[in-house]
């Protein structure tokens, strides 16, 4: 799968451990940074990772920063983007099957390497399940996000 991956400075040092990890599983990453420790703005890389699954560069996203929050308001600015933060493996792949997230924010002060590995994991075998009632309510969140309101 091609995915775009971001993160921000607090982000950095897990995004580096899980760059091997992503490989080894024959995902094609699009690392757009930040590439060390030095302070930057989360909304950056947000952007970034939004844009790119927006303009269907990369199937899915991945935003890492201190908690996910951050992250995940931001991305969720950017319209057709459905961003949700998870820290276990259910609302991953939940996220998923009943709502169509095609982003992933992950905090790496919450989150450890190995919990942050099942976690994608979960995201990245999940499918969007088309069933009507999903289908319905992704719909109605559409219409918000073209509406506005």
């Amino acid at each position: 799968m091609k995915i775009a991956l971001g993160c921000d400075h607090a982000g950095f040092a897990l995004k580096s451990q899980l760059l091997p990890w992503f490989r080894e599983r024959g995902h094609d990453i699009l690392d757009l940074g930040t590439f060390s420790t030095d302070p930057v703005d989360y909304p950056d890389f947000a952007r970034a990772v939004g844009l790119t699954v927006v303009r269907q560069e990369a199937q899915r996203g991945i935003l890492i920063c201190g908690s996910g929050v951050g992250a995940c308001i931001a991305a969720n600015k950017i319209k057709g983007i459905r961003a949700g933060i998870c820290h276990d493996t259910f609302s991953a792949r939940q996220g998923v099957e009943d709502d169509d997230m095609n982003v992933l924010c992950i905090g790496a002060r919450v989150v450890a390497s190995d919990l942050a590995k099942e976690i994608l994991t979960a995201f990245l075998h999940a499918t969007f399940s088309h069933l009507e009632r999903h289908e319905r309510r992704v719909a109605k969140i559409l219409d918000m996000e073209r509406k506005g309101q």
